[in-house]
């Protein structure tokens, strides 16, 4: 569908409405036939004393008419546009056919385990004067023994 051709409908859809209206607004309801009765008759009118009802309305039935097609059209028009490009790559031409991709089989590669933490035997911290286990890091230290000084517990 031409680009131009959805504005042009919307417009012409718009005036119709407007004109629709008007048209409603001119006509005289059921109860003016008694306004008529006191000097506001319609005899001298340009279409007669009956004629303006029947060219108002069906010029109001034929615009009304109109005016649900232009609905109807207007609503086809916009829920089948063009899906428009989501990005700006989108909008590019794609290359003309890619070589077909070769599939590599995966390689099966096994880890081996992490060897377990060894524990420092008691001879060895010994000689080394680290203690035979570490306290935890938030640990509370044991009690001095009788008799010791406060300064020989480990810090």
């Amino acid at each position: 569908m031409p680009g131009f051709l959805f504005p042009l409908l919307l417009t012409v859809h718009v005036l119709i409405g407007i004109s629709v209206i008007g048209l409603v607004l001119l006509q005289h309801g059921k109860g003016a036939d008694m306004g008529a009765a006191f000097g506001s008759g319609a005899s001298g009118s340009l279409f007669g004393s009956t004629g303006s009802a029947n060219f108002l309305s069906r010029t109001t039935a034929g615009l009304a008419t109109v005016f649900f097609i232009t609905s109807l059209t207007l609503t086809y028009m916009a829920s089948n546009k063009p899906k428009a490009p989501t990005s700006v790559m989108d909008a590019v031409v794609q290359p003309a056919a890619a070589p077909a991709k070769t599939e590599v089989p995966a390689v099966k590669t096994e880890v081996p385990a992490a060897p377990a933490k060894a524990e420092v035997p008691a001879a060895a911290s010994a000689k080394t004067g680290a203690p035979a286990t570490t306290p935890a890091k938030n640990a509370v230290p044991a009690a001095p023994a009788s008799g010791s000084k406060a300064s020989e517990i480990p810090k």
